[in-house]
């Protein structure tokens, strides 16, 4: 009963943060919630439910298509093709919060990331990641990480199996970053 009544609260929590809505307690009971508890549609309008990768590290980034750092794709398709067997899930979440550097729809961003950067991990649509407007993810992890949010384009957060975060990326951290690569590895490990 008393689990039932957490995963209810819990659950009360991360509607009410996705709703927009402001309950008292709302931010308390979002804690409690991970990673697995939300989706993105991907480029083609698919849902991504990050339960499903449940058991499975995960590499979140925002991306955007004329970012000074949009170069990085190539660096995350290495991470993919190095790490993808061994059950790391990258997604690139395209955003247009930065600069206004990611203006195009669709069709502009796929041709970026796939015909440009020759990215095959999952791509979501664009959406916000900042602001009262942020998708629901990005709400959430504002609040378990308050001081590691996004400040530009290609911010990485690296989900642990238990869909917790367990490290959070600046833009100017590249992919081969050794920091990022041992946190990785960390990962996969256990």
């Amino acid at each position: 009963m008393r689990l039932q009544r957490r995963s209810f609260v819990a659950l009360a929590g991360m509607l009410a943060i996705s709703a927009g809505l402001d309950i008292a307690g709302a931010e308390t009971n979002m804690s409690r919630v991970s990673a697995h508890a939300f989706a993105f549609k991907s480029l083609d309008g698919q849902d991504i439910r990050l339960a499903a990768y449940a058991g499975k590290p995960i590499l979140i980034v925002n991306t955007a298509s004329l970012c000074g750092y949009t170069p990085q794709y190539a660096g995350l398709q290495e991470l993919w093709t190095r790490y993808s067997e061994r059950g790391l899930l990258i997604l690139g979440v395209p955003s247009n919060d930065f600069g206004g550097q990611e203006p195009g729809g669709t069709t502009e961003i796929k041709h970026t990331a796939q015909d440009q950067y020759g990215v095959s991990f999952p791509l979501t649509e664009k959406v916000t990641v900042k602001g009262s407007a942020a998708h629901p993810f990005y709400r959430w992890a504002g609040l378990e990480r308050p001081t590691d949010t996004p400040r530009w384009n290609f911010h990485k957060y690296l989900i642990g199996r238990d869909g917790r975060i367990k490290a959070s990326f600046p833009s100017a951290v590249a992919p081969n970053d050794p920091r990022l690569i041992a946190a990785l590895e960390k990962e996969l490990a256990e």
